[in-house]
């Protein structure tokens, strides 16, 4: 990884593409310290002392912007929540879905065009929700309807410069936009991490043993888990396939041995950000309608209490256990819904059988299909269960005595994000020494 960094500071393409996506992600940086016009800065610092359950990812994912309230607090959340949509819709609407697999650019072009529509109506649901939550508060200038206005604009336009930044990264920079905004927003607060680990070790400027061998387990922890995503993610099962010989023209074509590779994880960390969007969205819906949600009895109490249960353990182990599992069921389905969305094993079957190829010891048609049905099935199964070991494991050290920020879809984001980003640098490398070589 640090020579193909090496290599491509070298080369003037490439490194302009990477200055580019630096002077852009410092742009964004700057934006989150910007506090949207009418909050009162004093009362805000004593309001968001603690994230709660809601914001919190969020705030991790803005790097820090949801608890200053700058223009960039809702961060690219409604656009990952729009994607998700429009995905969804393509595959229950036959147009979109023919415009998807038909459509080429264009449709590209026109599918981009639609998630942009609905990210800023979510946006601006969204920044509704958050103005409502903390009028209650007192941290805005003279509460009332042009105030509010004021706010919800400047959130939505925070959201629609994220988004053009996101573009203009993946167009003439390094990477994809939308996943490097999220990495930097992340990692931003790896140096508030470093400082809790220092406190550890040294409890009121005198070192302490017990914090020395806790400090080291939690950074043995973080490598073993960063290692264990690496893998798989990198982890795949490599299916056989043999094509017969064929005339060409006037050429025979030789037969020729291939490979389809499989990915334990094909759908990403998706499956991990949708399943806690739709665990913590009655508690979303709860606190816009509800100044103190706490003070709930009854039905909609055991509803806002399951749902913060997520992110929160001041629920009670009950509530906690039950959002467990819950959570678990639902990355693991999220986890087969994405992977047969995006891989289809009767087109790749057809798809071999038209080319005249076939898995050696399996039948062409149908039993190519139940066969690549079966494997795709055990692999999504480890898939979405490591995703949800990783997922759920915040959760069980919250009960513990360390009181550390542990992300375990944190690192799931910045390990896959960062991964991705090497690889489009090699392939770019690649592309720059055939091209040097031809010319």
């Amino acid at each position: 990884m640090f020579k193909t960094i090496q290599n491509a500071l070298k080369t003037p393409d490439v490194r302009k593409r990477l200055l580019y996506t630096l002077v852009l992600i410092i742009l964004f940086r700057l934006g989150c310290y910007i506090t949207v016009p009418g909050v009162n800065t004093i009362l805000l610092n004593e309001a968001m002392t603690s994230t709660n359950g809601l914001s919190g990812f969020i705030d991790i994912i803005s790097g820090g912007a949801f608890s200053r309230f700058s223009i960039f607090a809702m961060s690219i959340s409604p656009y990952i929540t729009a994607s998700i949509v429009v995905q969804l819709l393509a595959m229950v609407i036959p147009s979109l879905e023919r415009l998807v697999k038909e459509g080429g650019e264009e449709g590209k072009r026109v599918m981009n065009k639609y998630t942009k529509i609905v990210t800023i109506v979510l946006a601006l649901v969204e920044a509704i929700g958050i103005y409502l939550s903390y009028r209650s508060s007192g941290i805005f200038i003279n509460p009332g309807w042009l105030t509010g206005i004021l706010i919800v604009a400047s959130l939505v336009a925070g959201t629609s410069l994220l988004m053009w930044l996101g573009e203009q990264i993946s167009n003439k920079g390094i990477g994809n936009g939308i996943s490097i905004i999220i990495f930097i927003g992340i990692i931003s607060g790896l140096p508030s991490g470093i400082t809790t680990i220092w406190n550890l070790i040294f409890t009121s400027s005198e070192f302490s043993t017990t914090g020395l061998i806790t400090a080291l387990g939690i950074i043995i922890g973080a490598i073993i888990l960063v290692a264990g995503v690496v893998f798989v993610q990198q982890a795949e099962r490599r299916v056989p396939v043999q094509y017969s010989k064929k005339v060409v023209g006037r050429k025979m074509v030789g037969a020729q041995n291939t490979h389809i590779p499989l990915k334990l994880a094909m759908a990403g960390v998706m499956p991990v950000i949708f399943a806690s969007s739709f665990m913590t969205f009655p508690a979303m819906i709860i606190s816009m309608f509800v100044s103190d949600a706490s003070k709930l009895t009854g039905f909609w109490s055991g509803v806002y209490k399951f749902s913060m249960a997520t992110s929160s353990s001041s629920v009670g182990w009950g509530y906690s256990l039950t959002n467990a599992i819950v959570y678990l069921l639902l990355i693991i389905g999220f986890t087969y819904f994405y992977t047969y969305a995006t891989f289809n094993p009767a087109e790749v079957s057809n798809n071999i059988k038209k080319n005249g190829g076939f898995i050696p010891g399996i039948r062409a048609g149908k039993p190519t299909t139940e066969y690549l049905s079966s494997v795709i099935s055990k692999l999504t199964l480890f898939g979405g269960v490591f995703l949800a070991v990783i997922a759920i494991l915040p959760m069980l050290l919250r009960f513990t005595n360390l009181n550390i920020s542990f992300g375990g879809t944190s690192i799931l984001i910045v390990v896959c994000v960062a991964l991705e980003t090497v690889q489009q640098l090699e392939s770019l490398l690649v592309m720059r020494h055939y091209k040097g070589f031809l010319e």
